[in-house]
């Protein structure tokens, strides 16, 4: 009885992890798409011809990851189940271990931007977690249905579905939970802030810069400011500008100081200006700030007072209410 009351609380703690580190990366996953490249860079596992095929690893990844840890709560097909919880776990502890051995990638992005850890942090509970697994693999003949076999398999087919559908939704327009520095309600001015511990702050390397100056702190002191965010004109949407056109035309009016934004070379962003005839000026920022500010290219986004108050996708812009 002691055993498998040990064995029914490994498989709720396992599942739940699971589900959660699946559900905080389906909320964002061209967070995690930005983290493949990372990791397929030339600097860490020189895999650059992945690249292209980041985003689909990582929704195919984040799907399995958070499908194995309903089917394991479920007591779906255990043994299986069980079996591919390992086989995925070894690949993290693999990733984990390489990171942090060589000092690669200072954040695994195992729990998105919900948690933080260093790759030691995490390559230790994916070492702890195979433990856990191998339980579970041990006293498999303990992990049973929780309900009947056909209900079982409609609520994999309604979950799957449901994850699925999210992130479609995510994709097209942002994530519907916002983990970062640049969160709607979040002030930037207040993320400069170096914490008491001396740690780097939230918010590091945010600079607008014209071809002279740091525009920063003179927009952040603005009460209405609207952003027309493009990390790489060469990858953004070219129908996007065409409402951006809209906006930006509408913003003006209504007395807000617009701003393009960009990490692109000038030339690139004079073409777009032109062709398009929008009505503002691009100033230079790291693009992986950029990344990080908002999940669109382009996307819009306002500030008062350096308060995020607004963040827009480029095909949300019709609900923009200025």
């Amino acid at each position: 009885m002691f055993i498998k009351l040990i064995v029914h609380l490994t498989r709720i703690f396992v599942g739940a992890m699971f589900v959660f580190s699946g559900f905080v990366k389906l909320v964002d996953p061209i967070g995690s798409q930005y983290k493949f490249e990372e990791y397929f860079g030339e600097s860490v596992l020189n895999l650059e011809f992945l690249i292209p095929y980041a985003l689909p690893f990582s929704i195919v990844l984040i799907i399995v990851e958070i499908m194995l840890g309903v089917s394991l709560l479920l007591g779906y097909k255990s043994k299986r189940t069980i079996w591919s919880l390992l086989g995925i776990t070894t690949l993290f502890l693999f990733l984990t271990w390489y990171s942090a051995y060589y000092n690669k990638v200072t954040d695994c992005g195992c729990f998105g931007d919900a948690i933080k850890l260093t790759p030691w942090e995490t390559f230790w509970k994916n070492v702890i977690l195979i433990g856990l697994i191998l339980l579970l693999l041990i006293r498999v003949q303990n992990v049973k249905e929780i309900f009947p076999k056909k209900l079982n398999a409609f609520l994999i087919l309604v979950a799957l579905v449901s994850f699925s559908y999210t992130t479609y939704y995510v994709l097209n327009h942002l994530p519907i939970i916002d983990f970062r520095a640049y969160a709607v309600g979040k002030n930037i001015k207040e993320g400069m802030k170096y914490p008491e511990d001396g740690s780097v702050p939230p918010v590091h390397d945010f600079m607008l810069e014209d071809t002279q100056n740091d525009l920063a702190p003179e927009i952040l002191a603005m009460d209405k400011v609207l952003l027309v965010i493009v990390y790489n004109a060469s990858k953004s949407y070219d129908k996007g500008f065409v409402e951006i056109k809209k906006v930006t035309d509408k913003a003006i009016q209504k007395g807000y100081n617009v701003y393009g934004v960009s990490a692109s070379f000038e030339d690139d962003l004079i073409l777009i200006q032109n062709h398009y005839d929008l009505p503002f000026n691009f100033l230079f920022c790291d693009e992986t700030t950029l990344k990080t500010m908002i999940r669109a290219n382009p996307g819009v986004m306002t500030l008062s007072k350096g308060t995020v108050t607004g963040k827009w996708n480029w095909n949300d812009i019709d609900e923009i209410n200025l």
